[in-house]
């Protein structure tokens, strides 16, 4: 049986209690992450996970000590590390500080398995990675704000998947649906794919989830054992845990 744990970990920079208190402390997304970069760390490594996909983590900025948050996780839990930033080639992704550094990763107990970095053709955040594991693919993404370009993106990866459909896959991240999961609805079909969030749970914000908006969709191929969104409250996202076999 294979675990996969997906969050969205805010940079490491903590859960605010209320609307009101993440707009009273935005300059978190400023102070040092180190303290709950531990704790994060610590939630992960209990949940021994196969794969692990990452989102919104700080590559090396000043706010984490110039320390990639996804290589010192990586190496607390003894896993391998694929990373990168997530605006491809934009200019003010390459050069504006702490926006470099901002990026996504997966990480995984297999040293065998290579990481493939894909970029959709439109939106400011860009990274696609694929993770090919012995047994299906793994697609970490993390969409636009806008539904528009939330669209183009996800007929790319439907586009980027149409010759494989029969291999197993499981595609995963923060889709920013604001409008609902019925924005998934074409993309899920086209793919055979199912969302083992049945009861629709929402995972964003943390402290009072009203969206569903962190997804893991899999092939119809993958026999769902368990899924779970713990209540851990250590970023703005919740984050989503997957049990699974191959049929």
């Amino acid at each position: 049986m294979y675990r996969i744990l997906v969050y969205n970990m805010a940079y490491g920079t903590g859960a605010p209690k209320s609307f009101s208190d993440n707009i009273l402390n935005i300059y978190r997304y400023f102070m040092s992450t180190r303290g709950n970069l531990n704790k994060i760390s610590r939630f992960i490594n209990s949940q021994h996970a196969d794969v692990i996909g990452l989102i919104e983590v700080d590559t090396g900025s000043y706010r984490s000590s110039s320390i990639n948050q996804a290589a010192r996780i990586s190496k607390h839990i003894n896993k391998f590390c694929h990373v990168s930033t997530k605006y491809g080639d934009r200019l003010s992704g390459r050069i504006i500080p702490i926006l470099r550094k901002q990026g996504n990763a997966i990480l995984t107990k297999d040293d065998t398995s290579s990481g493939i970095y894909h970029y959709f053709p439109s939106g400011f955040k860009k990274l696609i990675i694929e993770l090919a594991l012995e047994e299906f693919r793994f697609f970490l993404l993390h969409l636009s704000l806008s539904k528009r370009v939330r669209r183009i993106q996800l007929n790319h990866i439907a586009n980027l998947l149409a010759s494989n459909k029969n291999h197993p896959v499981i595609i995963a991240g923060d889709f920013n649906t604001f409008g609902g999961a019925e924005e998934l609805k074409a993309i899920q079909e086209e793919l055979n794919l199912i969302n083992p969030n049945i009861d629709g749970i929402p995972t964003f914000p943390s402290w009072a989830p009203k969206h569903q908006l962190d997804f893991i969709l899999c092939s119809k191929n993958i026999m769902i054992k368990n899924f779970e969104i713990p209540e851990v409250k250590l970023s703005d996202h919740l984050p989503l845990i997957l049990d699974f076999d191959i049929k």
